[in-house]
């Protein structure tokens, strides 16, 4: 089970928003398996269909994770134009079989978000309980 707050919910995908027509990328903190915030990274690609997050960046999300008792929970992204499911990119950059990649498509007039879980190229869709 994939937990999260409401307001990140809303937070990820008024990014995804925001990168348009680019994917936009971001790192899912959370304390006690519930994500409580989000950190936008910047996709170096600037690509509307693959992301490269900026090194720098992503040590400083981490850093300030651990100064908040955080935990990295999970990665996210945006697929603008396609589906919420992992391409066969995301499956092969997926690099830690514990953390959940979540995917906010902008595909249709509601965004959709799922999450998943992938593993030695083995891809689990995850439940998401969002916390108000």
């Amino acid at each position: 089970m994939f937990r999260i707050e409401k307001s990140v919910i809303q937070a990820i995908i008024a990014h995804a928003k925001k990168e348009l027509p680019n994917e936009a990328c971001g790192y899912l903190a959370s304390v006690n398996e519930l994500v409580t915030s989000h950190y936008e990274l910047t996709n170096i690609d600037q690509a509307p269909d693959h992301f490269n997050m900026e090194p720098r960046e992503q040590f400083a999300a981490v850093k300030e994770m651990r100064s908040r008792g955080q935990a990295l929970r999970g990665v996210y992204h945006s697929h603008p134009e396609t589906p919420a499911r992992p391409s066969a990119e995301d499956i092969r950059l997926a690099y830690d079989s514990k953390i959940s990649f979540v995917i906010v498509s902008l595909a249709a007039a509601e965004p959709e978000i799922r999450s998943f879980l992938v593993a030695k190229g083995a891809v689990t869709e995850e439940p998401i309980e969002i916390i108000e």
